[in-house]
């Protein structure tokens, strides 16, 4: 039994504001992926989910002239230290149990290496498994986050995937 669910997450105004910011698309697109590679790897599909739909969520905006500029982004981005902070708080105040809390807000942590110093980080297979997710939709210059969904479709494939959890834990 879950806690919090996908769509728990998805309708919540906080997630809305994020998962819009930096694509909801790519959102779902990567918990889709993490969850199949979770379960490939025998990990826990429910936390890897979570993170792969909220993964994004500390992206901040960086335009210069009106235009978004992909190297001042590169160059001073720390989306995964604000997502991981933002969903913890989300997730906390959701109901999430803690301890699941903190692993997906690591998980979120540690999906790219674009802000750390050097890239030589030992990740948990859980962590691995979001950041395989994450480069599975990328696109270059960033532009999976501009990819569109219709709400509608968007909610249909959080439920679909909210489903599919529940059979592997019911298994």
């Amino acid at each position: 039994m879950r806690d919090v669910t996908l769509l728990d997450i998805f309708e919540h105004r906080i997630a809305q504001k994020y998962l819009n910011r930096s694509g909801l698309a790519h959102a779902i697109a990567v918990a889709y992926h993490a969850f199949h590679l979770s379960k490939e790897h025998q990990l826990d599909v429910d936390i890897a989910a979570k993170a792969g739909l909220l993964h994004d969520m500390g992206h901040y905006t960086w335009y210069k002239n009106g235009k978004w500029d992909y190297d001042l982004y590169k160059q001073n981005d720390i989306h995964p230290i604000k997502g991981a902070e933002r969903a913890h708080k989300l997730l906390i105040r959701l109901g999430e149990n803690p301890i699941k809390a903190k692993t997906i807000a690591l998980a979120i942590l540690f999906h790219t290496d674009s802000f750390l110093p050097s890239n030589d980080i030992v990740r948990t297979p859980l962590q691995q498994v979001v950041k395989w997710a994450d480069e599975k939709d990328e696109e270059e210059g960033g532009m999976h986050h501009y990819r569109t969904i219709e709400y509608e479709r968007a909610e249909k494939s959080i439920i679909r995937l909210d489903k599919w959890i529940d059979e592997e834990y019911n298994h």
